[in-house]
């Protein structure tokens, strides 16, 4: 037959063969397209697989536009694809393909793109996520600062990401623990927060979740391994105030580096501007200078004998005597107190004072003793990998 002859190529043959018999059976014949085929149709046939669809990309073009009814025009596909793609964010091949297997239902679409990407984050979690941002709430009694770490300093910096950080921490703020003490600092990390509700509005990720679920889904949407690793919150007795300060920060509470503390004053009725002006001045001394005891009289007995146990080996490489080689100590001792203790530091905008005479010179101008009730220093990412090694909390700077 001149059509079969036509058909050369393996493919318009197995598609030649396939409309015949679709042909002849809907005549009540077998094979052959002589024995009942019309006229018109064997024509059709043959103009089919002629030299013009010799390219077997375009008959399959073809017949999948003769034989496909259902699904959209191009133009609604495309405006399909974009709508989804700006509701979740997830790749273009993604998005097309959840569309496709959803007969282009974009609501069922949305719903299959969510558990693959549950799916896509959970096969991520293990991978160890050492960006991120600090995320910081509050208000004139307290303040909560939460650490959400990603796997890149290009996830850290997208609004998505950025949204779910300061509404976790906004969590923190308002999380209620019967633990909780008047004052001071206490944990509110993932083991109390993924449990708990979250109400949120944002185009993407809008909704009311648990914790847990919108970290998930915005690591879906990211592409990388998201996890909440620590909270803290900070409470001030009253009367005083929480003070503040977010290094590299990107946008208003959101930042890299955190420094916070507490101050208490006795008199009530004293103003509590200065008190302001002053904590916010100390927040920066503390990320500045990296303070981790308040007082000496707090500084661990281990970490003064470690630190006596390196200073004598220092002194005794001198070949000096003994005596002479204790007052070397006790001098170094000194040295170390400055740089590790708060109260002893020399204070960042002023090195011609310490932090002591700066509370001092602060409780003359609210005309009653000031003191500094708690503080902490939190940095992205620090002690992640060794905690990863040995399983094992990181220490936070803070005092209490």
């Amino acid at each position: 037959m001149a059509c079969f002859r036509s058909a050369k190529h393996p493919f318009r043959i197995f598609f030649y063969n396939r409309l015949i018999a679709a042909t002849n059976s809907k005549n009540g014949y077998s094979t052959c397209a002589s024995k009942g085929t019309p006229v018109y149709q064997a024509r059709q046939i043959k103009d089919l697989f002629s030299f013009k669809y010799l390219n077997p990309k375009s008959s399959f073009a073809l017949i999948s536009r003769n034989f496909s009814d259902q699904a959209p025009a191009a133009t609604e596909q495309v405006n399909l694809i974009k709508q989804l793609r700006e509701q979740t964010s997830a790749p273009m091949k993604d998005v097309k393909l959840a569309l496709v297997d959803c007969d282009w239902d974009i609501e069922a679409a949305l719903k299959e793109l969510r558990k693959r990407g549950k799916v896509l984050a959970s096969k991520k979690s293990s991978r160890t996520a050492t960006e991120g941002l600090l995320a910081l709430a509050q208000n004139e009694s307290k303040a909560a600062v939460i650490e959400l770490n990603c796997e890149t300093d290009f996830v850290s910096r997208n609004e998505i990401f950025q949204y779910l950080a300061l509404a976790l921490a906004k969590q923190a703020l308002v999380a209620e623990n019967v633990s909780q003490p008047v004052s001071g600092l206490f944990p509110v990390g993932p083991e109390y927060l993924e449990g708990l509700k979250l109400n949120l509005d944002h185009p993407k990720i809008g909704g009311e979740t648990t914790v847990q679920n919108a970290i998930t889904e915005v690591a879906a949407i990211m592409g990388e391994n998201v996890k909440l690793r620590r909270g803290f919150l900070l409470s001030a007795s009253s009367p005083g105030v929480v003070s503040t300060y977010l290094h590299t920060s990107p946008q208003s509470g959101l930042g890299r580096i955190a420094g916070l503390l507490s101050l208490e004053v006795e008199d009530g009725s004293s103003s509590f501007d200065p008190l302001k002006r002053v904590g916010s001045e100390l927040a920066m001394h503390i990320v500045a200078q990296k303070p981790l005891f308040l007082t000496k009289e707090l500084v661990s007995a281990d970490a003064l004998e470690n630190e006596r146990e390196i200073l004598k080996s220092q002194a005794e490489s001198t070949g000096k005597s003994p005596m002479a080689i204790e007052k070397m100590v006790e001098g170094r001792l000194r040295k170390y107190y400055e740089e590790v203790v708060l109260m002893e530091q020399k204070f960042v905008m002023n090195d011609t004072l310490n932090i002591k005479t700066i509370l001092d010179n602060l409780s003359k101008e609210v005309g009653s003793p000031v003191k500094i009730g708690s503080f902490f220093r939190m940095e992205v990412g620090e002690g992640i990998r060794r905690v990863e090694a040995s399983n094992t909390d990181e220490p936070v700077a803070q005092a209490a």
